[in-house]
């Protein structure tokens, strides 16, 4: 399965060859057999920080971009006695923007240029260390603040950020060369850049700490810019993009106003008990303001289309703890201009809190960009709120431990309708099931599904101009609980989820599914739009996703041997009513057998009813046009299963396609006797095997 990742395919290093690793990997896929051999090596006396071991990657898998390998690009620098200067993202105009018409004036300068004593970090990372630039890039700059709230992730970032600092007592190991990491489609992708950046008068015209002498914010800017292919690429954004790339988490959307957050009080509520548990499992937040007519105008104090980071989310209890205070903190990336409206830095309201109480929460009274209110002014002032989770796979956690699978797939066009792959949203409906297949389980008898369908990053073609994101989302269908091939059409299929379909990068999904299988459909909005995509699942129990391919049974040389199928059936069972009563308290344990030739599917047991609801479906393919279907009703008991009756159809394709309600009869040939209760199913059959 080439295009199928999971962690059991990453390398591993030998540990067996080193055992004094203090870490192994760096990234959120590992598997319980690499962590059983650390542990095995650890009582064996090896230092291993398992910690810091679960929910990494092997740096081994980490992809270079532009094939630029890090220490090797450095140490040509150091014996040639040079300040690298990277021929991939050179110091010229091409690398600022990809329109002329926005060209300015600047001078590429190092850091050594603009102050005595330069560093990467000054004291560590702080979300209140750096400012926008002129660059329409607030989006990217809230991302920063967010990400420098979590250490183990802006380190992750910044790999090995201490061998990466200047030392100004041994200058000549400075070889003026960077490189940051990024999540980018599935994968940790290293970006190796030089440190001339880009000026007017002696002073950084882009991103910026506040700090003269510290430039990791610009580095990383201009690593992600790279990336995008120019500087003025990242003009205009959504946070949860950078936030995706900088973690590797799930992106959600979600719109305050059509929510109406602002004026549903439990509603509100709701959000904020979600809120608060994403940023205490350490994912992030951002929002903003939509443009609308009277855009770019201060609304006390909030600027609309501006992204500000949420930095934290508090509960407080006044008084006598019988009045509850829900607060929000936010930062803007513009290190000024905040909110001055109710619990801003020097309102009246903050009389209400002890100072010990402020203490905690950090309160400072400075026009420094970061400042609080309430939950409810939050939801009524703001639009558009961007979630990033942290979804949990590691086998060592006391939170909850996701399953995850992951595959990358693609919308491409032809002309023959079988083998195209952009069909295009649901709307599409004699299109629709030509989209890209997915298949996966559902073990439990209910089960919360986590999906993630994520677009390829287009910033890239916006020299070309084709830089827009896709209007993109998935549909989720019940379909037979044994199907192995492709959906042909919509039948009795039950369509039990679907996404909101949006032109952000991502869009994600949370449902609660039923036991059993289920067909997932990435689609673009309209017809006919390729491009690539990533899909990532999580489930309480491996769910087995994997793409949907063929069209029918293979034909192969031992199938036209022993006989090629047919026909193709189709049989639900609804429900059975009426059964017969099989135990003291009135009830029965029933499941059906649904049989067709030599293949036979059983359904879970329904118990202590005479009237279950199955809704159990299967899909047979049968070699003779003659053979019958059978559904029987059995009653299961721990010293053999009771037979309770069945119902025989011929399936032929002149059937009745309606739901149908049958006597269950016993067993044998002609006209069986009837036995108590009827069951109703549902019956489609065909003699072109890609039909169903």
């Amino acid at each position: 399965f080439p295009n199928r990742v999971s962690s059991d395919s990453l390398t591993t290093p030998s540990l067996e060859a080193s055992l004094n690793v203090p870490q192994i990997s760096n990234y959120p896929d590992f598997s319980f057999v690499k962590c059983f051999k650390a542990i095995c090596l650890s009582s064996l006396g090896a230092t291993i920080n398992l910690p810091s071991l679960i929910g990494r990657k092997m740096s081994s898998s980490v992809q270079l971009f532009r094939d630029q390998k890090y220490h090797e690009l450095k140490g040509q620098c150091l014996q040639q006695g040079r300040l690298f200067e990277d021929p991939e993202f050179p110091a010229s105009d091409e690398s600022l923007y990809y329109d002329p018409a926005v060209k300015r004036k600047v001078e590429w300068k190092r850091p050594k240029d603009l102050c005595e004593d330069p560093y990467l970090l000054v004291d560590g990372m702080s979300s209140h260390d750096f400012h926008q630039g002129k660059l329409g890039n607030c989006w990217f700059v809230a991302a920063c603040s967010c990400l420098a709230l979590r250490k183990s992730l802006w380190q992750q970032v910044i790999p090995d950020y201490k061998e990466q600092e200047w030392d100004p007592k041994s200058l000549r190991k400075y070889a003026g060369i960077f490189r940051f990491r990024f999540w980018r489609f599935g994968e940790w992708t290293e970006v190796v850049v030089d440190d001339l950046l880009p000026t007017e008068n002696g002073e950084l015209i882009y991103c910026h700490s506040n700090v003269r002498n510290e430039f990791w914010s610009a580095l990383l800017e201009k690593a992600y810019a790279k990336l995008a292919g120019s500087y003025q690429a990242l003009d205009g954004g959504c946070a949860a993009e950078a936030l995706v790339d900088f973690t590797g988490a799930v992106a959600d959307s979600l719109n305050l106003a059509k929510g109406k957050y602002g004026e549903v009080f439990f509603e509100q509520m709701k959000l904020f008990e979600d809120l608060m548990k994403v940023h205490k499992r350490g994912g992030f937040i951002s929002c903003s303001i939509s443009v609308s007519t009277d855009s770019w105008i201060l609304r006390m104090g909030l600027i609309v289309g501006h992204a500000y980071s949420v930095t934290a989310i508090r509960k407080l209890h006044l008084g006598d703890n019988l009045q509850k205070l829900f607060l929000i903190r936010l930062r803007n990336p513009w290190g000024k201009k905040e909110w001055h409206g109710a619990w801003s830095d020097s309102s009246k309201e903050w009389k209400k809190i002890s100072d010990s109480e402020r203490k905690n929460l950090g309160l400072t009274v400075e026009n420094d960009g970061e400042f609080w209110m309430t939950f409810e002014d939050w939801c009524k002032n703001f639009t558009d709120v961007d979630i990033c989770r942290t979804v949990n796979t590691s086998f060592f956690s006391f939170q909850k431990t996701w399953e995850k699978e992951m595959i990358y797939g693609a919308w491409a066009k032809h002309p023959e309708p079988l083998l195209n792959r952009s069909g295009g949203c649901f709307d599409n409906r004699e299109t629709f099931l030509q989209n890209p297949q997915y298949l996966f389980d559902v073990k439990k008898a209910k089960d919360k599904v986590l999906v993630s369908l994520q677009q390829e990053d287009r910033r890239k073609y916006k020299k070309e101009g084709k830089g827009d994101n896709i209007t993109i989302g998935f549909d989720i269908l019940k379909v037979e609980d044994n199907r192995r091939y492709r959906l042909h059409k919509l039948t009795v299929q039950e369509r039990v989820a679907t996404s909101p379909y949006s032109n952000t990068r991502s869009v994600f999904l949370s449902a609660s599914l039923q036991q059993g299988r289920y067909v997932l459909i990435p689609t673009t909005y309209i017809p006919g739009v390729p491009t690539k995509f990533i899909l990532r699942l999580y489930t309480d129990v491996p769910s087995k996703l994997r793409e949907l391919k063929a069209d029918r049974p293979e034909m192969t040389c031992w199938s036209l041997l022993c006989g090629y199928p047919r026909r193709v059936i189709q049989i639900k069972v609804h429900l059975a009513e009426g059964l017969q009563k099989q135990d003291r308290s009135g009830g029965a344990d029933p499941y059906v057998l649904i049989k067709c030739e030599n293949q036979s599917w059983r359904s879970p047991v329904q118990h202590n009813t005479t009237s279950p609801e199955f809704n159990t479906q299967v899909i047979f393919y049968s070699k003779d046009k003659d053979s019958p279907v059978t559904i029987q009703v059995w009653n299961s008991r721990l010293l053999g299963d009771q037979f309770l009756g069945q119902a025989v159809l011929a399936a032929s394709p002149g059937e009745p396609r309606e739901q149908q309600r049958l006597r269950l009869r016993g067993r044998g040939a002609g006209e069986a006797a009837e036995l108590p209760g009827h069951i109703s199913v549902t019956l489609l059959s065909s003699h072109d095997l890609a039909e169903l």
